[in-house]
């Protein structure tokens, strides 16, 4: 069976709590971002017509809790991370994006 199937829905809908700073569920996209940022908000618009093929959590690198986040990326953003790995920084690479997604979507149907 794959991974998607064996999740249960409270696992599909993301209430796990934070496991080294990544939540533990498939197909989610991270953005590690501050606020305001202009360079955020357009990548953001750009993956607006993929929303339904992930789910995209903002992580505020500036909150005390994220100092780790901050002393990386603080400046880097944004920066996307896809299911815990490094996908894109700075700008939104559709090509690149969408070739990621479209790799863990057919691992997760198989």
């Amino acid at each position: 069976t794959s991974l998607r199937k064996t999740l249960s829905v409270r696992e599909r809908r993301g209430s796990f709590p934070a496991m080294r700073g990544i939540l533990w569920q498939t197909d989610r996209a991270i953005t590690f971002t501050t606020k305001p940022c202009p360079l955020c908000d357009d990548a953001k618009e750009v993956l607006e017509p993929y929303k339904r093929r992930f789910i995209l959590q903002e992580v505020d690198i500036t909150l005390p809790e994220n100092s780790a986040w901050y002393d990386k990326y603080k400046y880097d953003i944004p920066v996307f991370h896809l299911n815990g790995k490094f996908l894109m920084k700075h700008r939104v690479d559709i090509q690149k994006f969408e070739d990621q997604l479209m790799k863990l979507e057919f691992v997760l149907k198989t």
